[in-house]
């Protein structure tokens, strides 16, 4: 699924391309999840915004439209609407002639249109921690967030309400940075302190080369991440950690395949 790395560097791609564009047209796919799209014909762009792992259009009709990418969501533009793509869930017809389109292989992507910043009826947006990147992710509140809960650090960096837009991916690899074992279920507040530092980093090192592409995700512009060339800890179990040699272990945490150094993560 991809992260705040690739959602931010779609967002920060497809806001010149539409922001002042008004929709004249816009389609479904026939299911909830989609048919909001038909509720912004007539709307403008007025800007493109991003909260965690959703993209955030806000229209000038005082309505956001939402996109979740789901695990295989893609956003492009085309100068025709696709008739090939089976795939093809959500378009915008534009006023200078493009077609913003959204594909799903499976489905798990979302469009909806709400008021204004009222995310009430999308719980997991409503509920989200502070943005990681912003000044209100506190590192002591943080540290008392995730003493709060008996849950595994990890699984609490994945529920999305510590901090906002850390997935599988990326919380491997600030856990490895910051020698926090991700299956622990207390941290001391120095712990908590690098755990804060290191996800700011590898966010920033994933929007920097453009998102971590290993099977679906790609660019707007429909190209590769650069970001899987550089992974520390994910994905590398049975490697030699690049700090100590010892051999990465990889776990199943909460459903979620997790890999640590059993020498380096300790804390």
């Amino acid at each position: 699924m991809p992260e705040l790395p690739e959602v931010e560097t779609i967002r920060r791609a497809l806001a010149p391309r539409i922001v002042g564009r008004m929709i004249v047209d816009a389609g479904a796919f026939a299911s909830a999840k989609f048919t909001d799209a038909e509720l912004t014909r007539g709307a403008t762009f007025e800007a493109v915004d991003r909260r965690g792992k959703y993209l955030i259009a806000r229209l000038d009709t005082a309505k956001d439209l939402v996109v979740h990418l789901g695990m295989t969501g893609v956003l492009r533009t085309a100068d025709q609407r696709s008739t090939n793509d089976k795939f093809l869930r959500a378009w915008w017809h534009l006023d200078d002639g493009m077609f913003l389109e959204f594909s799903d292989v499976r489905r798990f992507g979302r469009v909806a249109v709400v008021a204004n910043g009222h995310y009430e009826q999308l719980p997991t947006l409503h509920a989200l921690g502070p943005e990681p990147l912003s000044n209100d992710f506190d590192a002591s509140v943080f540290h008392r967030a995730l003493n709060a809960s008996n849950r595994a650090i990890k699984t609490q960096l994945l529920s999305q309400r510590p901090v906002a837009g850390v997935g599988n991916i990326y919380a491997d690899e600030a856990c490895w940075i910051a020698r926090v074992r991700p299956q622990a279920r207390t941290i001391t507040k120095p712990g908590a302190t690098r755990l804060h530092t290191a996800i700011r980093e590898v966010l920033e090192d994933g929007i920097r080369r453009k998102g971590t592409t290993l099977r679906d995700y790609r660019t707007f512009d429909g190209n590769y991440g650069e970001n899987q060339h550089h992974l520390r800890c994910y994905g590398r179990a049975g490697e030699p950690c690049d700090r100590c040699a010892t051999i990465l272990r990889k776990t199943v945490l909460d459903a979620r395949t997790t890999t640590f150094c059993p020498v380096c993560q300790r804390s």
